[in-house]
């Protein structure tokens, strides 16, 4: 059995960062992950590779020998893959199967988490593979700075969740953006009936009755719950609030957020659960 995490989420919302944030974490844990890149467009990342989707095809390559345009080539390069799932990627899974975990940094293009297959066929394949999958979903937390946005962010989410069939943990990410803590409060977890009201009052009254099926859905699918994280704080640096109360960032504030959503993953996934089993069952043979 293996073990991964898919990070999705829209462009800029910081899959990279916490790819590189989680995995300079876990090699302080003394915990192995191996990350996976697959955005044909990237050249540079503050994390080492194990597979890189460029050393298949590269968008830079498609656009000069096809001309097309970024996102026809990213569709493109990410189709190639989807015909390549058999053979190279089959071939590198090969030398992660038995509990290794793997974390795949996918491109932003919010087409391939919410109607185009590829991603869906892709998390089909690991499936068969035998690992366990979650599909981790970042949402920028300027999402938060107005209840439209926020709806918007979630109803992506909850499509990329519908989409992929699979465990979902969202994160608010780039919480060092936010000014006002009552932000924060307000949306992390909010009851579905503060945001309906919130949003009854910033759009025209003839809508009350979509903001209602909104939020219905959003409520229906538990998808108003993100772990916020903030991940360019330094330990030592002063934090002054939005009330000028100052405070000291110490190592286990940056470190709070990302091991509670590691927690949360590897509980979707049973990480763990699996070789305690085998222990216990080895515990029981040798009793026999």
């Amino acid at each position: 059995m293996g073990y991964a995490q898919l990070v999705i989420g829209p462009a800029g919302s910081g899959k990279s960062t916490y790819c590189s944030s989680l995995y300079q974490h876990c090699e302080t844990l003394g915990r192995s992950i191996h990350i996976v890149n697959l955005d044909p467009a990237a050249e540079n990342f503050n994390y080492p590779v194990v597979m890189y989707i460029r050393e298949l095809i590269s968008l830079d390559d498609v656009m000069e020998e096809l001309g097309l345009g970024p996102n026809g080539g990213l569709i493109y390069c990410m189709e190639h893959l989807e015909e390549n799932l058999d053979e190279w990627l089959a071939e590198e899974l090969d030398y992660y199967l038995d509990d290794d975990y793997l974390v795949f940094d996918c491109p932003g293009q919010i087409e391939l988490f919410s109607h185009v297959p590829m991603l869906r066929n892709f998390v089909e394949h690991l499936k068969r593979k035998n690992f366990n999958v979650c599909g981790v979903y970042l949402l920028d937390s300027q999402f938060i700075a107005d209840v439209t946005k926020f709806v918007s962010g979630c109803m992506a989410s909850l499509s990329a969740m519908v989409q992929l069939e699979l465990p979902h943990v969202n994160i608010l990410s780039k919480m060092d953006l936010v000014t006002s803590k009552r932000d924060v409060e307000n949306y992390l977890d909010p009851e579905p009936r503060f945001l309906l009201s919130e949003l009854n009052e910033w759009i025209a009254p003839w809508f009350k009755k979509l903001n209602k099926s909104l939020i219905e859905q959003v409520d229906e699918y538990s998808m108003v719950s993100f772990i916020p994280i903030n991940l360019r704080r330094k330990a030592g640096h002063k934090h002054i609030d939005c009330q000028g109360f100052t405070s000291y960032i110490t190592p286990f504030d940056l470190l709070s957020g990302i091991q509670y959503a590691l927690a949360q993953i590897d509980n979707c996934i049973q990480y763990g659960e699996d070789a305690d089993m085998r222990d216990f069952d080895a515990d029981n043979d040798d009793d026999a």
